[in-house]
C-alpha cells in the first residue's frame, strides 16, 4: 500500500480509546453479587437481551462510564433477560433494558429504557 493510501485509510479510522475497561463486566452470578455487597462495593446490574435495541443502545453509553476513572471500582453484572429467569425474579424486573445500582446490600436507584448518557449517567452516580 502507498504511503498516501495508508495515511488516508488511518485518517478514515474512527478514534478508538485505547485504554481498557477498569471495571470489568461480568456475567451475574449470585455469588459475584453477595461478594460485592458483602464487600459494601457498588454494583451495578445490567438486565440485557441480545436481540433488544434499547439494550444495544445503553451498550456504549455503558462501556463509556466503565471507562471512567471514577469507576474504577464499580462492579458491573450483566444479567441474561433470556435465561437467568431467577435472577429477574430476584429483582422483580420484568424487562430487559433494566439497569439496577447498588450500594453495597442497598438497591439506591433503578431506571429501565433509558438510552441517554446523563440519565445512566445520573443512576451510577447514586451509589456514591
Amino acid at each position: 500500500m502507498k504511503r498516501r493510501s495508508l495515511i488516508a485509510a488511518i485518517a478514515g479510522l474512527p478514534l478508538l480509546p485505547f485504554v481498557s475497561a477498569q471495571a470489568a463486566e461480568t456475567e451475574f452470578t449470585m455469588k459475584a453479587f453477595e461478594a460485592a455487597q458483602k464487600d459494601g462495593k457498588r454494583i451495578l446490574v445490567d438486565v440485557w437481551a441480545s436481540w433488544c435495541p434499547t439494550c444495544k443502545a445503553q451498550q456504549p453509553i455503558l462501556k463509556s462510564l466503565l471507562n471512567a476513572p471514577e469507576n474504577k471500582d464499580l462492579v458491573f453484572l450483566r444479567v441474561n433477560f433470556d435465561t437467568q429467569l431467577d435472577v429477574l425474579k430476584a429483582f422483580k424486573v420484568q424487562q430487559q433494558s433494566t439497569l439496577i445500582m447498588f450500594k453495597g446490600t442497598k438497591e439506591v436507584a433503578r431506571t429501565v429504557g433509558d438510552t441517554t448518557p446523563a440519565g445512566i449517567a445520573e443512576l451510577v452516580g447514586s451509589a456514591i
